[in-house]
């Protein structure tokens, strides 16, 4: 694996753009490596290559197989240690905006303006003697169950994740799906136990998914909800599978599905709008989707692999940019959805804050 990574080191160092990942629980790692720093984009999804996509989607970033050398390698067991991180540590000015943005959602949704909207908010972190492969080795240590992805392009920026949530698994009309909503912070327990809130939170994105998909698909099915541990997070998630009708192409499942109000909010209009006019920031790629799109080099047939940008971060002139977002209901208490972003936030702070044990 030492050769795997000092490829991709090698690589990087010609500020070339590339793409690491890992699959939830997959002890395979992929990587493209573009061989020259055009900036490649998606047009009509018939592309194969590795997407990376915008919130907004007006950014479809392609690293395409044509252009790129794919190399692969099998994880090797690494121990770290890591620093237990103060959840105590936040700004009271950006604690005071996001609450009071909360409740702005709150009031709308009180006033019947839409059921559910997400709400984020970004945070800025310094960094010292970072090490992007030392860091995406963290993050394939920490979140096994996720998927874990490295993206760098000149033109672009330099992102990493670990994301719980499948947008869309596709080969030929089989299509596989999830819904994925309400948050705890997981600590010693074998189960959960979930309020209302977070019931009812799941149970809107779910119907939204199931109603959406009926659009373009033949067949719908659907298991019941279950508990998740993704990292430091619990979730509620549903397994939603199905077969396509014969005239739905990817890009009309893709635009069906995305933004699923897991990070956007029902109905999908209503609640970007209000995201795009009261967040005051960009969120870029944050809640956007990557992942293998009409993908053959590591399968036997070309399939789709699409996951939705969640637990990011953008490094950035030595700093690391985190996004963190919640989803809010009528029943919503503001100072509990900063409760909630202030742990979500830790999924990649642990990952910063980890130092390597001597043996490793």
């Amino acid at each position: 694996m030492n050769d795997f990574f000092s490829t991709i080191r090698k690589h990087q160092e010609q500020k070339l753009p590339f793409v690491i990942y890992s699959k939830p629980n997959s002890s395979s790692i992929f990587a493209l490596l573009q061989q020259d720093d055009t900036l490649y984009k998606v047009t009509d999804y018939s592309e194969k290559g590795f997407v990376f996509a915008s919130f907004d989607e007006k950014q479809l970033i392609l690293i395409p197989e044509k252009e790129s050398k794919i190399i692969s390698a099998e994880q090797t067991a690494v121990n770290f240690d890591f620093n237990k991180i103060e959840d105590a540590n936040f700004d009271a000015e950006a604690k005071t905006q996001y609450e009071d943005l909360v409740e702005k959602g709150i009031q709308a949704i009180k006033n019947e303006e839409f059921k559910k909207v997400v709400l984020s908010r970004n945070e800025t972190v310094d960094l010292t003697d970072f090490d992007f492969i030392v860091t995406f080795k963290r993050l394939i240590h920490l979140y096994p169950s996720t998927f874990t992805y490295c993206f760098s392009h000149p033109e672009i920026g330099f992102w990493m994740g670990a994301t719980p949530e499948q947008l869309l698994k596709a080969s030929g009309s089989a299509f596989e799906t999830t819904a994925l909503a309400g948050t705890q912070k997981a600590n010693l327990e074998e189960e959960i136990s979930w309020q209302q809130k977070e019931k009812d939170e799941q149970q809107y994105v779910t119907d939204f998914i199931i109603k959406r998909l009926h659009e373009v698909a033949s067949a719908v099915n659907v298991t019941e909800p279950y508990s998740i541990k993704a990292g430091s997070i619990w979730h509620i998630k549903t397994d939603i599978s199905g077969v396509l009708k014969e005239n739905s192409t990817l890009e009309e499942v893709i635009d069906t599905l995305h933004p699923t109000p897991a990070v956007c909010g029902l109905p999908k209009k209503k609640a970007k709008a209000f995201i795009l006019e009261n967040e005051n920031y960009d969120r870029t790629f944050y809640t956007g989707f990557l992942g293998e799109l009409n993908s053959s080099f590591a399968h036997k047939a070309s399939s789709s692999d699409l996951f939705v940008n969640l637990r990011s971060m953008q490094i950035k002139d030595n700093k690391a940019i985190l996004y963190i977002g919640c989803g809010i209901t009528k029943e919503s208490i503001p100072e509990k959805e900063w409760e909630e972003s202030v742990n979500k936030s830790m999924t990649m702070k642990r990952v910063l804050n980890i130092k390597k044990n001597s043996s490793c």
